[in-house]
């Protein structure tokens, strides 16, 4: 059975577990879809904007020192969207009315990250079929001193800080 279908069984069942969802997409971290359950919106944008706010949400996780990406929610006037990391290649966003339950959101989003993240692990390794180079590629190569990065690690360029000056004083 391809990834794909595999994938979309999940959002599927996702759906169910939790009331007020209206979407989801899972996506690899470079912005490929891989299954999608959105009505009314197009999987392929949303999957670019989720590759790009991963992007960020990594940079500010960086510079604020805490630690590795998880998840992002972003919360406008008519409801949630959540991005949760699956595994080292892909990534959930979920799409959300108003008025669900966030707590419930995370807990099954969560839950359905790492279930992806087994589903693509599985089809992307040895032997697995088509699927497994566009997976495992990344516009950045990661560097060849270790294994596979996870998402929190991807290679990205941040500006250096410059050294500590102290102000001037006003007068002098």
């Amino acid at each position: 059975m391809a990834v794909e279908t595999d994938v979309l069984d999940e959002l599927r069942r996702l759906r169910t577990r939790i009331p007020k969802l209206a979407g989801s997409l899972a996506a690899t971290v470079d912005g490929l879809v891989l299954a999608h359950d959105i009505p009314d919106t197009e999987p392929e944008g949303l999957a670019a904007l989720t590759a790009a706010a991963l992007g960020v949400a990594y940079r500010m996780a960086d510079a604020a020192a805490r630690g590795e990406f998880r998840e992002l929610l972003v919360r406008g006037s008519q409801g949630y969207i959540a991005t949760y990391a699956a595994g080292t290649t892909a990534v959930l966003t979920l799409l959300a009315d108003d008025r669900v339950n966030v707590g419930r959101l995370h807990l099954e989003g969560r839950r359905s990250g790492s279930r992806i993240a087994e589903l693509v692990d599985t089809h992307s390794g040895p032997g697995a079929g088509r699927h497994a180079d566009r997976l495992t590629t990344r516009e950045t190569p990661a560097p060849a001193q270790g294994p596979a990065r996870p998402i929190g690690t991807l290679p990205v360029r941040t500006p250096q800080r410059p050294a500590h000056r102290p102000r001037p004083q006003p007068g002098g």
